[in-house]
């Protein structure tokens, strides 16, 4: 069965909340009478959980669901809203971001996708360092990856760790590090930047108008702050 977004935001939560408790999969499952394939299938969005199952797996971590409604895609408005409202600077400490290029130091890259255009001034949600870097430096980024802690994204597990650090290696180029996630976009040429500039610092960054092309999810919150800016000032 296709995962509809109030599954895929199901698992989510109950990923986040068991990995905010230092559980594994296994210790939840037992905890909550489970087996450990039904809690990974869920984290997954594979699986629509019972209600008795999911009462049962939030109970076990001494925290309840809370079921409320509002109008479509209301999250999304009021989350660009919060964004737009909030200084570039504070999002930028928020995101760990100079403490992580300070340390990329071993290869060259840019900034792309979400933290590019965060840099830019667009009110995008950005949970993860992105950046682009070449096929040809992989190696110096996982042995990068290496010495900083770097554990991949399983997709089959939902969850870090497991699979190969390589970039070559099949799955998502995402990444958790001791200074937080990471998320590569591997090219044979790094694109073309441009420079912008906050808190003094320098940042080349993939332009707005490229990533606009490039980032369909970024494009279409852009376009939902403008339809919405436009008709608070009508």
């Amino acid at each position: 069965m296709p995962s509809t977004r109030l599954v895929t935001l199901l698992g989510t939560v109950l990923r986040q909340e068991r990995q905010r408790r230092e559980l594994t999969q296994r210790q939840l499952a037992g905890l909550a009478e489970v087996s450990q394939a039904a809690v990974a299938r869920i984290e997954r969005g594979e699986r629509a959980p019972s209600v008795p199952v999911l009462e049962r797996l939030f109970t076990a971590m001494d925290v309840q669901v809370v079921v409320a409604v509002e109008p479509l895609d209301a999250h999304l408005d009021a989350r660009i809203d919060e964004l737009a409202a909030r200084p570039i600077g504070e999002r930028i400490d928020e995101l760990g971001l100079n403490e992580t290029l300070d340390r990329l130091t071993d290869f060259p890259q840019v900034l792309t996708g979400s933290t590019a255009a965060l840099l830019q001034g667009a009110p995008v949600p950005v949970d993860a360092v992105e950046i682009a870097l070449r096929w040809k430096d992989s190696k110096r980024f996982t042995a990068w990856l290496e010495v900083n802690y770097g554990q991949r994204w399983n997709a089959r597990w939902g969850e870090f760790g497991g699979v190969w650090l390589e970039p070559e290696e099949p799955g998502e180029h995402r990444w958790s590090t001791r200074y937080g996630e990471i998320r590569a976009t591997m090219c044979d040429e790094l694109p073309e930047t441009i420079e912008v500039r906050h808190g003094g610092r320098d940042y080349q960054v993939v332009p707005l108008v490229e990533l606009e092309l490039a980032e369909p999810r970024a494009a279409d919150l852009l376009r939902r702050y403008r339809a919405r800016h436009r008709a608070v000032q009508s």
